[in-house]
């Protein structure tokens, strides 16, 4: 026995493609008097021989089935696909909580972006109590000095009165 089919039924590969066409009678005189040698001498071929012979006369032995017509792929290939989406439906998803955090991460961030421009358009320009109030700064407010802060009671309208500097302090 030279080399073993990979189907383990032990017969040769050049003999192998033979056995089919031997038994129908396809073989030349010459390459079926040779394969008949073979297998009187071989108890692989001999052994897949005897599995072929079974198989053509079971085969002989059945009747041709009838045309299943012309939409037969399309109902089969229509089972199939419903069969495949029923066990897709059926397998849990692995990243479906990945995509359901995702999702609701993304609301929390429009959310937070919502308040963030509605605190800046509204409620955002009013000056808080105690904080600093922003305004524009011009270029002559670069080199000019501070404004004079006005009197809030009379002894500092008599100490500005008073003062030199008509002020400035």
């Amino acid at each position: 026995m030279s080399a073993e089919t990979k189907f383990g039924n032990g017969a040769c590969e050049q003999y192998e493609a033979l056995l089919e066409d031997y038994l129908s009678g396809d073989l030349s005189d010459v390459d079926a008097r040779r394969a008949a040698e073979h297998w009187q001498t071989c108890a692989g071929c001999r052994a897949a021989l005897q599995h072929v012979a079974a198989s053509v006369r079971l085969l002989r032995a059945a009747e041709p089935s009838a045309d299943p017509g012309a939409g037969f792929a399309r109902v089969v290939m229509a089972r199939i696909r419903a069969a495949e989406a029923e066990r897709v439906a059926a397998r849990p998803n692995f990243w479906q909580p990945f995509v359901t955090l995702g999702w609701r991460f993304a609301a929390t961030a429009a959310l937070a972006l919502v308040a963030l421009v509605t605190y800046n358009a509204g409620w955002g320009k009013q000056s808080q109590p105690g904080g600093l109030a922003a305004r524009p700064i011009t270029v002559t407010d670069l080199f000019a000095p501070e404004p004079v802060k006005a009197p809030t009671t009379g002894d500092e309208v008599l100490i500005m009165v008073a003062d030199g500097s008509n002020g400035k302090y």
